[in-house]
C-alpha cells in the first residue's frame, strides 16, 4: 500500500479515563512493593558505605581534636612545672635572707685551742 492511499482523517477515539486509572492503580499495587524491595537491597550497601565513611571521618576529627587538647595540656603542665620550680627557688632564697646572720664563731667554726 502506498502512503498516498492512507486515510489521514482517521477517527481519534476518546480516552477512557476510568479504565486508564484502574490499570495504573492495578500495576502500582504490584510495582510499588517490588520497587521498594529492590531499592532496599540496591541502596543498603551504599548507605552502609556512606555511614562508615562519615563515622570514620568523625572519629578522625575527634582524634585530631584530642591530640590538640593533649598538646595544650602538656604545655600547661610544663608551664606549671617551671612556675613551681621558680617558686621553690624564690622560697629558698627568702628563707636564706630571713635567717639571722651567722655569728663570727659560727663562721670560723669551733676553736680547737684547748
Amino acid at each position: 500500500m502506498p502512503f498516498a492511499t492512507l486515510d489521514v482523517a482517521q477517527e481519534i477515539l476518546p480516552i477512557d479515563l476510568t479504565a486508564l486509572l484502574a490499570v495504573f492503580m492495578g500495576i502500582s499495587i504490584v510495582l510499588i512493593p517490588v520497587l521498594g524491595i529492590t531499592a532496599r537491597f540496591a541502596l543498603k550497601p551504599t548507605v552502609e558505605a556512606l555511614s562508615r565513611f562519615f563515622d570514620k571521618k568523625g572519629s578522625d576529627e575527634a582524634v585530631s581534636i584530642l591530640e590538640r587538647r593533649m598538646a595544650l595540656i602538656e604545655q600547661q603542665v610544663e608551664s606549671i612545672d617551671s612556675n613551681v620550680k621558680r617558686l621553690v627557688e624564690t622560697a629558698e632564697f627568702d628563707q636564706k635572707l630571713a635567717a639571722p646572720p651567722p655569728s663570727p664563731t659560727q663562721i670560723s667554726g669551733p676553736s680547737s685551742d684547748e
